[in-house]
């Protein structure tokens, strides 16, 4: 699981060949905490068939909003620089989470 910041994020996301899995987390998200170790979980089973990102949107909020991330949490799957499925708020659970995974690798 790579972390990314504002600045990094271009490169290892936008500019990444194949397809990535970010988590969009934030400071006292307490929805974030608990799915955290599910997608860590997630990045150990399917990390030789997707990248897998996290990202601190309390670090990185102009980023967040111009990735149209406006609620937390959010885990999202991006192809060549585009978010292509996303898991949002309640529906972001590690369930909805895996079978996200699972259609694209």
């Amino acid at each position: 699981m790579l972390d990314v910041n504002k600045t990094t994020f271009e490169e290892e996301v936008l500019k990444s060949e194949g397809k990535v899995l970010v988590d969009f987390y934030g400071d006292g998200c307490v929805p974030c905490a608990a799915l955290m170790p599910h997608v860590h979980a997630f990045s150990e089973t399917y990390g030789d068939k997707m990248k897998f990102c996290s990202i601190n949107t309390t670090k990185a909020r102009r980023l967040a909003i111009s990735q149209k991330v406006l609620g937390l949490p959010v885990i999202a799957i991006y192809e060549n620089g585009q978010m292509i499925d996303s898991c949002v708020k309640d529906d972001a659970t590690p369930e909805n989470v895996e079978a996200m995974i699972k259609k694209y690798i």
